[in-house]
């Protein structure tokens, strides 16, 4: 994970918004939630379709820990537990639409390769 080199409290806030949404997985998992609303475990990781189980609980924890999603437990049996946005989490929603927006139209590739979670977004609706 990246260390910054400046103190906390000189640093750009930009850096601080990269490191919420930023890396391969977090804004993935963010436009998944911002789809489907609220997610068991399970049909989060089939909807994310190439992430391992130990990336996937470790970027939950890390975006948990960042008040991006929340985790709510239901007692019930067998208990169920669910992931959904926060409203920090949903904040950042038009922030990745509008940079899937830019990246649309300066890179294209549409082949059988583009990822079902890059599409969530769903920036070409938005042009």
């Amino acid at each position: 994970m990246y260390q910054p080199k400046l103190e906390k409290d000189i640093r750009c806030p930009l850096e601080y918004g990269l490191e919420i949404f930023g890396g391969k997985w977090n804004s993935r998992i963010i436009c998944v939630l911002a789809e489907k609303k609220s997610l068991r475990y399970s049909q989060l990781r089939i909807e994310m379709v190439n992430i391992s189980d130990a990336v996937l609980a470790s970027t939950l924890k890390i975006l948990l820990k960042n008040d991006i999603v929340k985790r709510t437990s239901f007692d019930e049996i067998p208990p169920r537990v669910e992931y959904s946005l926060t409203e920090k989490g949903l904040s950042v929603v038009p922030i990745l639409q509008s940079i899937c927006r830019w990246a649309g139209a300066y890179h294209r590739e549409e082949n059988e390769n583009t990822l079902m979670q890059c599409q969530k977004c769903d920036y070409r609706s938005l042009h």
